[in-house]
């Protein structure tokens, strides 16, 4: 939706205070692309997934006892959570799952589940189709 014009004044009066009050951070903020952020982000999860990888190999490689247990059990946990890390900020740098959901019949997927299809065929049942 585009911003009405008052709304655009408004926006650049705003823009212009701020490049008053702190042009550095202006200036950072407007040349920032948040895709570098996240991009970063996957760099360091990948890099953390690694060292999981390593403290998992580590654990079953060195007998000391429940030390060893402990280790592969962090380097594993650690693996998954630089996996969930990675895969958010892959979601968000690409915009994969912002899309809105809409309802209706002419916004559902070609195959719904088995509950969505349950309850359009109630829904129809209900209007009388």
């Amino acid at each position: 939706m585009p911003l009405s014009e008052h709304e655009q004044r408004m926006l650049e009066q705003i823009e212009q205070a701020l490049y008053a009050e702190d042009p550095k951070f202006a200036h950072a903020v407007r040349s920032t692309n948040p895709q570098v952020h996240y991009k970063r982000r996957i760099i360091k999860a990948a890099l953390g997934f690694v060292v999981g990888v390593c403290a998992l190999m580590a654990g079953l490689v060195i007998n000391a006892g429940t030390a060893t247990i402990a280790v592969s059990v962090a380097g594993f946990l650690l693996m998954v959570v630089c996996c969930v890390w990675a895969l958010t900020s892959w979601k968000r740098m690409t915009g994969i799952g912002n899309e809105p959901v809409r309802r209706g019949r002419q916004a559902r997927p070609a195959k719904a589940g088995f509950m969505e299809r349950m309850e359009e065929r109630w829904r129809r049942r209900t209007e009388g189709e």
